[in-house]
């Protein structure tokens, strides 16, 4: 079967280290990964039309052979940017600096690539809805798409609250969180066994089972992707029922953990375009986010590292 195109709608950004800048924004990341895994993907995002920060943007999505037909120019306002602020063992805090282009995504210049480049599957966020002109323009686009749709909620300060998460929920059909994610969803929506103030703030499995499966009734999701960390992931299906799970990937070479949940997504996204078997495809995944936290930002500075991580998708079996 001929594979399926992508739409990644949202956020492109640089990410300022303290050792220099980096061009990021989860939607980004997620598409360039899947450009240089080999998918066909349209990047619909905002940069500003004429500051460093926006060339380097395009130049790094061009290196990663990325299209910029969805890549629109903001004369009025600045490429997004995001200070990192690092903490010793590879985590960090993200400053998201305010009113930057993405914000102001247009509507019908969004629609126009969208129209030239059907897709089949669409990943979407929730930082890229956190200004009323990018939050209107990406839920017009979202809410009539007839294909897959994938939010990766990914809540970051200013998108971090119970009804942008409500409201991104009942766009989406599949949903990736991570632990952390599912245990503010858990607190917001009353979900089962969540635990109190004077219980342990993990959840058993059989309790994140409940969760899951109370979240995925509430919302009409079909699938819920869930990252652990070094404990690993679960693919979760109706009921709570878990259909594929995996261990943690260590990574011994530490350098930082941005992006890996991106990386995470981008490779199942990947999978699931090229029709490769769903269990595989995640176990992959997860190998792939490791990677990552082994390389400075989001993704390895020369494209060509991520060659055999397409190799290895590619010689994934396919979906039955």
């Amino acid at each position: 079967m001929p594979s399926r195109s992508l739409a990644v709608l949202g956020e492109a950004l640089v990410d300022e280290f303290h050792d220099g800048p980096v061009a990021g924004g989860a939607p980004f990341n997620v598409a360039r990964s899947l450009a240089a895994l080999g998918a066909d993907v349209l990047f619909i995002s905002r940069i500003g039309a004429a500051d460093d920060n926006g060339r380097q943007v395009q130049d790094n999505a061009t290196r990663y052979g990325l299209s910029l037909a969805g890549l629109q120019r903001d004369a009025a306002h600045a490429t997004g940017r995001v200070s990192v602020h690092e903490h010793p063992g590879g985590g960090h805090r993200f400053e998201i600096h305010a009113d930057a282009a993405w914000d102001h995504l247009d509507l019908p210049a969004a629609r126009a690539a969208l129209a030239g480049t059907p897709a089949d599957l669409l990943y979407f966020g929730s930082l890229a809805q956190r200004h009323p002109a990018s939050r209107a323009a990406l839920r017009a686009l979202v809410k009539p798409f007839t294909g897959l749709r994938l939010l990766d909620l990914n809540l970051r300060p200013g998108t971090d609250d119970a009804l942008l998460a409500a409201e991104s929920l009942m766009l989406a059909d599949w949903l990736k969180v991570n632990d952390d994610e599912l245990a503010r969803l858990a607190a917001w929506f009353d979900l089962p066994n969540t635990p109190t103030a004077s219980a342990t703030a993990t959840p058993t499995a059989g309790q994140e089972a409940r969760q899951v499966a109370a979240l995925m009734d509430r919302f009409a999701l079909q699938r819920v992707v869930l990252t652990l960390g070094a404990d690993g992931w679960r693919f979760y299906g109706p009921g709570g029922t878990v259909l594929a799970h995996g261990p943690g990937e260590p990574q011994p070479a530490l350098v930082d953990t941005v992006g890996a949940g991106d990386a995470f997504t981008a490779l199942l996204l990947a999978g699931l375009a090229l029709r490769r078997d769903l269990a595989a495809t995640l176990s992959l995944a997860n190998r792939y986010a490791a990677f990552i936290c082994g390389v400075r930002g989001p993704l390895p500075a020369h494209p060509q590292a991520l060659s055999p991580w397409r190799d290895a998708l590619l010689a994934l079996p396919p979906f039955p």
